[in-house]
């Protein structure tokens, strides 16, 4: 049985990186007797210019038929112009709500090979394994309004989470961390924003329910 894998390569630098993971995963299926089937798709900028919209519906379909998806790079400044429901990152963000890729999980290690190569001091890097877990289909990226106003003298952009939204992102991390060293931390503005009040009422709550 084969395992379908869609391709988005994107723009720039992502035809670059996806195409190398693709030899990557052939190199896996001769190796193991894995089958991939693998299949490419417009999405950012490229899909703009071949279809006139950022993330075409045939797109978004293949994705959800798929066991797997890989991302590349979306965005030029070829296209900075455009207007903002038009430009290649609105592709990115489309991806993310259509297949409600809410968690985003970016591991940070320090490499000794590429020490000298980090803008830190080798002995603050060195020995380094984080996990960022960051929500992805909530807050200012998809609240409303979003709109420049007064002209274009004044722009509002809208903080909006719901519970079940920060609760997903919570567990999630506490879920990860507990496959670790078991250690959390949450970063927030509690002290002046709404959302972050309650985002760590949920953190601090959820908190409590594992030491019990």
């Amino acid at each position: 049985m084969s395992n379908k894998i869609v391709l988005l390569p994107g723009d720039g630098i992502g035809n670059e990186v996806i195409y190398a993971a693709k030899d990557v995963l052939e190199a896996i299926s001769e190796k193991y007797n894995t089958e991939f089937e693998f299949s490419s798709y417009d999405i950012g900028g490229i899909a703009l210019e071949n279809h006139g919209v950022p993330l075409p519906d045939e797109t978004i379909q293949a994705c959800k038929n798929a066991d797997a998806v890989l991302l590349g790079a979306v965005g030029d400044p070829k296209w900075e112009n455009h207007p903002s429901d038009l430009r290649p990152e609105r592709g990115l963000l489309g991806i993310r709500k259509a297949l409600d890729l809410y968690a985003n999980l970016r591991p940070v290690k320090g490499f000794p090979k590429l020490l000298h190569a980090s803008p830190l001091k080798e002995e603050v890097i060195l020995g380094s394994d984080l996990l960022i877990v960051r929500e992805l289909t909530g807050g200012l990226y998809f609240g409303q309004p979003s709109e420049r106003r007064d002209n274009g003298n004044a722009v509002v952009d809208t903080l909006s989470y719901t519970k079940k939204e920060i609760e997903r992102i919570v567990d999630k991390a506490f879920q990860s961390a507990q496959l670790r060293n078991k250690h959390l931390t949450s970063v927030d503005k509690a002290n002046v924003l709404e959302s972050s009040k309650l985002w760590r009422e949920i953190v601090e709550e959820k908190n409590q329910n594992i030491l019990m």
